[in-house]
């Protein structure tokens, strides 16, 4: 599948005129908990010639695509990545530590993640993932759950509570979270993973109510002290200085 991804954002470069800075897997395949039948989450970065930049007009900024065979795309150009940094922007962070990487330029990686790493806003991060946790915390109060929806709030809500407790870019990669639960919880959690393996995404599961709670007190918890974390240290003059280094390059 790896070769028909990149004919496809080859294929995009040509048509669009681009060029494709970094594109990683940004979904269940990279968080290593997929279903046989999950999508292809390909999530790219891409620059224009540098006369494209020069326009007065605003123009469009991202790029799309959906396939038959279960690709699905989308991309920012740089600009707009820029703007997306200085917020903190969650997605965007996660894409700089995607263990899939389909595509990358390794001199604009070496001049973004760094300046990725500054940007990065333990309180806004907190906040964006704790919302989505909220979401799908509720959509689990049922005996019987969809695990695509299980494994979803499991993520968001063991991502927050990475960052209140290492203050750092959370890892993509769901495994890296679990050094945060005791060894009882990572059995439970463990199996599912595993289960969520053979099944398809349209699968429901009995709830366990007991790991239910734990998701319940991982939520509280965030909440309750994520007011309480720094703001990131965005630096609007180096981040100019680099975004002209990635087009003079």
């Amino acid at each position: 599948m790896k070769d028909r991804i990149l004919e496809k954002l080859k294929e995009v470069e040509e048509k669009r005129g681009i060029e494709i800075l970094l594109a990683v897997e940004s979904g269940s395949r990279a968080w290593g908990f997929a279903s046989p039948d999950s999508d292809y989450d390909i999530r790219f970065i891409y620059r224009h010639k540098k006369d494209w930049y020069l326009s007065p007009w605003d123009k469009d900024e991202t790029i799309e695509f959906m396939t038959e065979d279960d690709l699905d795309g989308s991309g920012w150009d740089l600009r707009k990545t820029f703007h997306l940094l200085l917020k903190s922007n969650a997605a965007l962070l996660s894409w700089s530590y995607s263990p899939i990487v389909y595509m990358e330029n390794e001199k604009f990686v070496e001049l973004f993640k760094p300046l990725a790493d500054a940007c990065f806003s333990p309180v806004a991060v907190s906040y964006h993932y704790l919302s989505m946790s909220k979401k799908y915390l509720e959509a689990c109060r049922h005996d019987e759950v969809k695990l695509k929806s299980y494994f979803y709030c499991l993520r968001t809500a063991l991502t927050g509570k990475w960052i209140l407790e290492k203050g750092t870019v959370p890892p993509v990669l769901f495994s890296d979270l679990l050094v945060l639960v005791d060894d009882f919880t990572r059995g439970k959690i463990e199996n599912l993973v595993a289960l969520k393996a053979t099944k398809g995404e349209s699968y429901y599961h009995a709830n366990d109510w007991e790991l239910f709670g734990f998701l319940e007190s991982v939520v509280t918890e965030t909440e309750d002290r994520a007011k309480s974390l720094s703001a990131g240290k965005a630096d609007k003059v180096e981040m100019e200085k680099v975004f002209r280094e990635i087009l003079a390059d």
